[in-house]
């Protein structure tokens, strides 16, 4: 069987849920199914555990198939790499991650694995870290299982991947909300000049909001981007009615939903919680 017309399936994994979503390959590929698993986080674990535990249960019966999965900002740091124009080689690029993850997270970083957004000395890149015994967890129980490991995507990545087109401007403002944790993004020019991902405390759409200005405001005064009034893209669908919440008159913010009716979000993308509404 060829690899492109393997049936697939796509996978967001979270602390607290494990979303699935199975397709049948073919010319235009078909949903077949759609499986939300609810988790419990326990404090004596990884975070990921119990869900990864989700995760293996549920494709203990799907040999043959691709697997591609989408990880929760929870599981997940970042930093920008701005530009250096000289920095051209694949071996400088990585070296150049290694001392910016070091330099914010310090040790920690022997533990995770790195990965790195396509290079350019003009615009630099993003990398991102999970924990190395998540991926080899992952590689092995894949291998295991006869499932094939398309790819891992951090959940910023895969957002701003889906809508890219649709964020083109000379200032960008992205911020990606779920259960306990704001992402925000800021890229001017196309180069990544901030992303910020955080764990906050908010129960609902209001206290969301009011957290989503404070983290916004803050990074966007921090790097020198912020206009009297801006507009930032926001894709939080647990919390459906965020956007729609009337913001203070003196917030100098908007917040525009992701989706729209013209560019949805991917059938594989978390959807509303019934534990987060």
């Amino acid at each position: 069987m060829s690899p492109s017309w393997r049936n697939q399936i796509y996978v967001f994994l979270a602390p607290e849920r494990v979303d699935f979503v199975h397709f049948q390959r073919g010319f235009k590929a078909e949903q077949l199914s759609r499986e939300t698993i609810h988790c419990v986080k326990t404090e004596d674990s990884a975070s990921w555990q119990n869900a990864f535990a989700a995760l293996e249960n549920h494709l203990a019966n799907t040999k043959g198939k691709e697997l591609t999965v989408i990880l929760s900002n929870h599981f997940v740091r970042y930093v920008t790499l701005p530009p250096q124009q000289e920095i051209t080689t694949p071996e400088e690029v990585k070296s150049y991650a290694l001392f910016r993850m070091r330099e914010i997270y310090s040790d920690r970083i022997e533990s995770w694995e790195l990965s790195i957004s396509d290079w350019s000395p003009a615009t630099g890149a993003v990398c991102a870290a999970i924990e190395r015994d998540l991926m080899m967890q992952l590689q092995e129980m894949t291998k295991r299982l006869g499932v094939k490991l398309k790819a891992v995507e951090p959940y910023l990545a895969a957002v701003y991947d889906h809508w890219q087109k649709q964020l083109s401007g000379q200032k960008v403002y992205l911020a990606v909300a779920e259960p306990g944790r704001i992402c925000t993004a800021i890229i001017v020019g196309g180069i990544w000049k901030s992303i910020r991902n955080q764990r906050v405390l908010f129960q609902n759409a209001q206290e969301l909001s009011e957290e989503l200005l404070v983290v916004l405001t803050q990074e966007a005064i921090l790097y020198g981007t912020k206009e009297h009034q801006a507009t930032a893209h926001v894709f939080a669908p647990d919390y459906p009615q965020l956007t729609q919440l009337a913001l203070p008159p003196d917030s100098g913010w908007a917040l525009l939903a992701l989706p729209n009716e013209q560019n949805p979000a991917p059938g594989y993308f978390p959807s509303l919680s019934v534990q987060a509404a």
